[in-house]
């Protein structure tokens, strides 16, 4: 098992990393159609989530939750406008989910847009909401974030599940690019982002245990952080996580002096808006997994369960 205090370090960095860009969270309002108005909603909600597990696990130091808190605020008061953005993107594409899959972490944390709420409920009683087309793995997680939401999903997460990758448990040499991350994030919503690890249904809990080291190994091997960081989150959410001393040795070496981490080998060249939109990911999968792993470590010396 490796070391808490490597688990924990990594983790602080990243986080006074995200604090130090957090410029780069910004939205534009006057972005380019092709690209998408709605499209940079992403990285805010998923500072948000990773804001919230650590607040959950409570495993954070005293500088390390303060900086939590304070790119939290940022996220709402400054990049989100108090949530007026989040209004302003379900306006632009009503029937879109992404606003309200962004809200609900912060809603989750305490802050509160009536309008974007409303929208939710509307958009959850019209066959559209349903019949938007996503990915199998992106409809579980619309069903789980409805559910969280308080909402009955439609349709119900056992049978969004059913028509994902990993609900098949194929051939384990076939994972790679997408279909990690399909695995991956299957894994997140089965399991509530880490809070409950007992989520995960027998049979796949069993397919993970035996063929997640493999792939930890051969991520490690090939230098992709971004996707080994997301490897490392589905081991803490494993009944018994291994937490791979080898894996976080590189993980944690690949991690550069002032927090970031790279997504693939070095870091990227370029300016810093572009190195931002590169880097900001894996950094957020580094403080993520970082957080669960720490609080995995710490039940596990004190004899709790995970």
């Amino acid at each position: 098992m490796t070391d808490t205090r490597l688990l924990h370090t990594v983790g602080v960095r990243a986080m006074q990393w995200l604090w130090e860009h957090r410029d780069g969270f910004r939205l534009d309002p006057d972005v380019d159609p092709e690209i998408g108005f709605l499209e940079r909603f992403k990285p805010i909600g998923e500072l948000a989530l990773v804001c919230k597990v650590l607040f959950r696990e409570g495993v954070a130091g005293s500088e390390q939750a303060r900086i939590a808190r304070q790119l939290l605020d940022h996220a709402w008061r400054v990049s989100l406008d108090g949530g007026r953005m989040l209004v302003r993107g379900q306006r632009t594409e009503p029937i879109s989910p992404i606003p309200f899959e962004v809200y609900l972490a912060f809603k989750e944390l305490g802050h509160s847009q009536p309008e974007v709420e409303r929208a939710v409920v509307l958009n959850h009683r019209t066959e559209s909401w349903t019949a938007f087309e996503k990915a199998p793995t992106r409809r579980l997680g619309l069903s789980a974030f409805v559910r969280r939401f308080g909402l009955t999903p439609r349709p119900s997460e056992a049978e969004a599940l059913a028509d994902t990758w990993l609900a098949r448990t194929p051939e384990p040499w076939t994972v790679e690019g997408h279909i990690a991350y399909d695995v991956t994030h299957a894994v997140f919503h089965l399991t509530d982002w880490g809070e409950r690890p007992g989520g995960l249904p027998p049979r796949i809990a069993d397919y993970l245990a035996t063929w997640l080291p493999v792939w930890i190994d051969d991520w490690t091997d090939l230098e992709r952080w971004d996707l080994l960081g997301e490897l490392l989150v589905v081991d803490a959410c494993l009944p018994e996580p291994v937490l791979d001393e080898r894996a976080w040795k590189a993980l944690a070496a690949a991690q550069q002096p002032d927090g970031a981490m790279p997504a693939v080998r070095t870091m990227p060249e370029g300016g810093p808006d572009e190195v931002f939109d590169m880097v900001y990911h894996p950094t957020l999968v580094a403080a993520f997994a970082s957080t669960l792993a720490t609080s995995r470590s710490l039940n596990v010396l004190m004899g709790s369960p995970a």
